[in-house]
């Protein structure tokens, strides 16, 4: 049996209830975003990108919308260095972008880090140590006092070097594994870096409040963002930022309970790239506040390109089903549901083309370079008539009658369990014009004349079955019923014609017209053909072959 009773809370409640947020029920403006896909998510990749998927990287980010990027932590390696470089002797840092970079709370660090961004146009310098109960009693052995005092430093140099360096400076600290760090602490210290920085309106500086290892329920976190919120020094020239992991699956619940607590900034990546289960997903978070009407400021209309670029850059996957990026997060294979949906399409078109309510999808697919066609009405075995319907409707111009709706939705069904494989479109289309469409065995027409008389349309059939052409007259209230008077009376067929629909072929390339015909069968069960034709009339008399054919 595994065994809980060795892991005991590993985080801190604020010393006062700290729970205004809870009464706020949605994000109503979007954060400043800070992607870290180039530092914390490339150093989390097996392979780590190469200058050049870097520097591509960087440009998607760029045209998604992300004014402040951090592009590393230049002491590091020699590759973050040269990264870094290329971006400024290049001049490829568009005059509204800040790029970031990190750098621990120690000197030659720090001096490193203001050689390697020289020539920058604007820079965020950020600057951390860790301040938690695990980190201070087992990693650094150092007092309160002494972590203190790291942070203190870091900040005095940085205030000072910046000061010595030509360029325009932004200063951000972080008090990593602040999750883990008595909030009472954690606000002793950004105080004080605070106070050695005595940020103006002009320049702000930041406060990285990171979820560096997730120990709590959002809940608590928020409750501690609030606090730190609260009495921070200097707060309205403090922009308060957040740099929540995932390793409890709530990276997003915190980033939004975060915000509502106080928070103005994110760090996060693409699809949640970061150190074991990722950084918080900034798609994610981003779409779900464009989901409640809230502009994010990001730009995630070509999702299948930002996904393209990701996974050659990364050689890390988006998973089918990642939220709003998957290539199955919008697909709908269940009968019901693709019925809702279909249902849904056509209340929005009928009601209001200016409001988003269809079951099932929380957003419209195209929103994000998704279409209805492929990515959304998906048909396999647990597929029924609505979707089926909606695809030969919306894809092939094909209104078909509700029941015949349902018997094609229950071929489609068969022939997918049959084959264990989803159906494509073309495929269903296919599958309708073999089953249903001018279908000419056993029983075919030849010839037909049709006359005015008094007591109706009588009509002349030339006809065949199984080899055998016989010519008959009926006389019918219309022609398609002397036609279908003429084939009972020739082969003693017994059904009644039950429903007649027909409409034009608006998206093919001719002139053509569809009608669809179904009829009883003495047993009550119903039989369905469906004819294609430039005359209606032939059209009709297809589709009452086609019927009995499939009878």
């Amino acid at each position: 049996m595994m065994n809980a009773s060795k892991y005991k809370r590993q985080y801190y409640l604020p010393p006062e209830t700290c729970m205004d947020w809870a009464k706020k029920d949605y994000i109503d403006k979007a954060p400043t975003w800070c992607s870290v896909d180039l530092r914390d998510g490339n150093q989390a990749l097996v392979i780590p990108m190469s200058l050049e998927q870097k520097v591509e990287f960087f440009k998607l980010l760029v045209k998604i919308g992300f004014k402040e990027i951090e592009v590393g932590f230049p002491a590091a390696s020699e590759t973050e260095y040269t990264f870094l470089r290329t971006l400024i002797d290049r001049d490829l840092i568009p005059e509204d972008v800040t790029i970031q970079v990190l750098t621990q709370a120690r000197e030659h660090i720090i001096r490193k880090t203001f050689e390697a961004v020289k020539g920058a146009p604007k820079a965020i310098v950020h600057v951390y140590n860790s301040t938690s109960v695990a980190q201070r009693e087992q990693v650094f052995k150092k007092s309160k006092e002494e972590i203190l005092k790291i942070a203190v430093d870091g900040a005095k140099l940085l205030k000072e070097l910046a000061e010595q360096t030509e360029g325009n400076f932004q200063f951000e600290y972080s008090p990593e594994s602040f999750t883990g760090t008595e909030p009472e602490y954690a606000l002793e210290v950004c105080n004080a870096v605070i106070d050695v920085w005595q940020p103006t309106p002009e320049n702000k500086c930041i406060i990285n409040l990171p979820v560096t290892v997730e120990h709590s329920m959002p809940h608590v976190y928020a409750s501690q963002v609030e606090y730190m919120c609260k009495h921070m020094l200097h707060r309205e020239n403090v922009i308060v930022s957040l740099h929540p992991h995932n390793d409890r699956g709530c990276g997003v619940a915190d980033s939004e309970m975060g915000i509502l607590a106080g928070a103005d900034r994110i760090e996060g990546t693409l699809f949640g790239n970061g150190e074991r289960t990722g950084n918080v997903d900034i798609v994610t978070l981003g779409m779900n506040m464009y989901s409640q009407g809230v502009d994010p400021k990001l730009d995630f209309s070509d999702m299948p390109h930002i996904c393209e670029v990701y996974e050659h850059c990364t050689g890390m996957s988006v998973g089918e089903r990642s939220p709003y990026s998957g290539a199955l997060v919008f697909a709908a294979f269940s009968g019901s549901h693709q019925d809702a949906i279909a249902k849904g399409m056509h209340w929005i078109e009928e009601k209001d083309p200016n409001r988003w309510t269809v079951p099932y999808l929380p957003i419209d697919p195209t929103d994000v370079g998704r279409n209805y066609d492929a990515d959304v009405i998906r048909i396999n075995s647990q597929s029924g008539k609505g979707g089926v319907g909606y695809i030969l409707e919306t894809k092939y111009g094909l209104n078909l009658p509700p029941k015949m709706r349902e018997a094609m939705g229950y071929t489609a069904k068969g022939v997918s369990d049959h084959l264990h494989k989803e159906l494509h479109p073309d495929e269903i289309f296919d599958l309708f014009k073999k089953t249903f469409e001018n279908v000419a065995q056993p029983y075919s027409i030849n010839e037909v004349h049709f006359q005015q008389k008094e007591v109706g349309i009588t009509t002349k059939v030339t006809s065949t079955f199984n080899g055998r052409t016989i010519t008959t007259e009926a006389t019918g209230n219309g022609r398609l019923d002397a036609v279908s008077n003429a084939l009972k009376k020739a082969y003693e067929l017994k059904y009644t014609l039950e429903v007649y629909q027909e409409h034009a072929l608006e998206r093919s390339s001719s002139s053509k017209a569809i009608a669809y015909v179904g009829i009883k069968k003495p047993d009550g069960t119903m039989a369905w053909g469906a004819g294609v034709d430039p005359d209606i009339i032939r059209a009709s008399i297809d589709a009452l072959v086609t019927a009995i054919n499939n009878r």
